[in-house]
């Protein structure tokens, strides 16, 4: 399983119009490939939005399939497409940490 941290800066005074797009177009789209969204967060006086999205490939595999999600004709066709209202993103994927009691 890979995760992967999304960190958008967003136009000012796009942040809900973002969302909005981002729900209804990506999401969906992301999900029909497999894909997990596990949060969503605002950071309105930042004008950020991040996001974690996991899918059950190794990390090794993770741009193969990122790729395939940009190929797919739907992604392409997506209209109103949310992406045109980010400044800045930055993408990170994650290592778990085990967590153990002492």
């Amino acid at each position: 399983m890979t995760t992967e941290l999304r960190d958008y800066t967003i136009q000012a005074g796009q942040l809900d119009r973002f969302v909005d797009e981002w729900r209804r177009g990506v999401v969906p789209l992301r999900q029909a490939r497999g894909y997990r969204i596990d949060g969503a967060w605002k950071i309105p006086e930042e004008n950020r939005f991040v996001w974690l999205l996991t899918l059950e490939v190794p990390p090794d595999e993770w741009d193969e399939h990122n790729d395939a999600y940009y190929a797919d004709p739907a992604r392409a066709a997506l209209d109103p497409d949310p992406a045109r209202l980010i400044v800045s993103q930055r993408h990170s994927l994650l290592e778990r940490v085990e967590l153990r009691n002492r």
